[in-house]
């Protein structure tokens, strides 16, 4: 049976002072000041109009992202989360996470950060190597990142995640082992760990840097994953890697195909609608300039509900991201269908190593799995057929992890 899961809150912050080349997701250069007192009451008036199908459900966190949400003042965030506060019941304990740019913090603004309610910030380092930070199009230097750790520390907020990449145009092993050593000196409590990838639409996939090879950045990973192991952190995601008892609440919702409310232009939402034994899609318009305008006409963003043969793909989508797997009665409650429905794909999977059973009540990815999770996810689209591979020995497909979570 369909239950309603956690609720979460995604707000999108558009803007960046200048797009990297490998980024794909809804981000603008900015080209002059960024509009941020009408953007902040069209965020909470967009709120405002999702909020009665909600049924005052408690929002257990909130993410800040982007573009650049640091390029906001504090005083704007404060403004934004007291908006939040008055249009939906927000947990007393809500994880409230802001992404930031290095080189857009200003000394003492992670204190006024702090005082308007952000909880966890997400930095984005990528690397600490000048030549990789160029190579990517960051704006900021491994100084700068530095420089921002300090003042979270000043500012007291222990809970920090810092975005990591490797694979980079011309970076070796020990060029990867020497960023997560930089990273992990900075002891951050979450670490981003993933490969950069060539997404379609990018400046570098219309024009490819020189890569390492396959073979390489497959060593990178299970060095760097080694590394981490003993330092203390805990994988329990394809790109995550906690301390303990810091995991991403709000990442972990998406993956255990939780809810969210998804505001600012081109934020995705998920609604669960237990009545109706529905789960919705929303997708708010990507241009800035359309979003402010249709939110200040009224107009609902648009939304198309999630076919029941579809369900299992979506599920299967979040879940099998995560170590620690997921059960049967978890996936009947988040699509409403029997954990019998999957039956046939978990078990083609099995028989091949991919997947393994958690005591009779769930399911779980191999390490294999992991190295081969596109493949392992194509079991469970619509009407897949059985995979003709009969062994899953070769150089593995690198799994290009979803930033987007931190």
């Amino acid at each position: 049976m369909l239950k309603t899961p956690p609720l979460s809150l995604y707000v999108h912050f558009p803007w960046c002072v200048r797009k990297c080349p490998y980024c794909d997701f809804n981000s603008h250069a900015a080209s002059g000041p960024v509009p941020e007192q009408r953007y902040i009451d069209v965020l909470l008036r967009d709120l405002e109009q999702a909020a009665p199908r909600l049924d005052e459900r408690e929002i257990q966190s909130v993410f800040l992202g982007g573009g650049t949400p640091s390029l906001f003042s504090p005083r704007s965030m404060q403004t934004l989360l007291a908006g939040i506060r008055r249009s939906m019941q927000l947990a007393a304990d809500a994880e409230i996470t802001m992404e930031a740019n290095p080189g857009t913090i200003e000394r003492g603004r992670f204190a006024d950060y702090r005082s308007a309610g952000i909880t966890r910030v997400s930095l984005g380092a990528q690397s600490f190597e000048a030549r990789h930070l160029v190579a990517l199009g960051r704006i900021h230097s491994a100084d700068e990142t530095y420089r921002a750790v300090d003042e979270l520390a000043v500012a007291g907020i222990a809970n920090f995640n810092l975005d990591l990449m490797y694979g980079l145009p011309g970076q070796s092993l020990a060029e990867a082992l020497a960023d997560l050593e930089a990273a992990i000196a900075l002891h951050p409590a979450h670490l981003s760990h993933y490969q950069l990838t060539l997404e379609p639409g990018t400046a570098f996939f219309h024009a490819p840097p020189p890569l390492p090879a396959d073979d390489e950045t497959w060593e990178m990973q299970v060095e760097c994953q080694g590394l981490l192991a003993s330092r203390g952190f805990t994988q329990y995601e394809v790109s995550a890697y906690a301390r303990p008892n810091r995991r991403s609440r709000h990442n972990l919702n998406y993956w255990e195909f939780g809810d969210y409310v998804g505001i600012g232009a081109g934020a995705h939402g998920k609604i669960t609608l237990t009545p109706a034994a529905a789960i919705l899609r929303t997708v708010r318009a990507r241009s800035p300039r359309e979003y402010i305008a249709t939110v200040e006409r009224g107009e609902p963003p648009a939304e198309s509900a999630v076919p029941e043969d579809q369900r299992p793909f979506e599920f299967m989508l979040n879940a099998l991201r995560l170590r620690e797997g997921f059960s049967g009665a978890t996936f009947e409650e988040r699509t409403g269908l029997p954990a019998s429905t999957v039956d046939v794909p978990l078990g083609q999977a099995r028989d091949r190593g991919l997947v393994s059973e958690i005591d009779g009540r769930g399911w779980r990815c191999t390490d294999l799995g992991y190295r081969f999770l596109n493949d392992l996810l194509e079991y469970f689209l619509p009407q897949s057929p059985v995979r003709p591979r009969d062994s899953y020995t070769q150089a593995p497909t690198m799994e290009s992890a979803t930033k987007r979570c931190d």
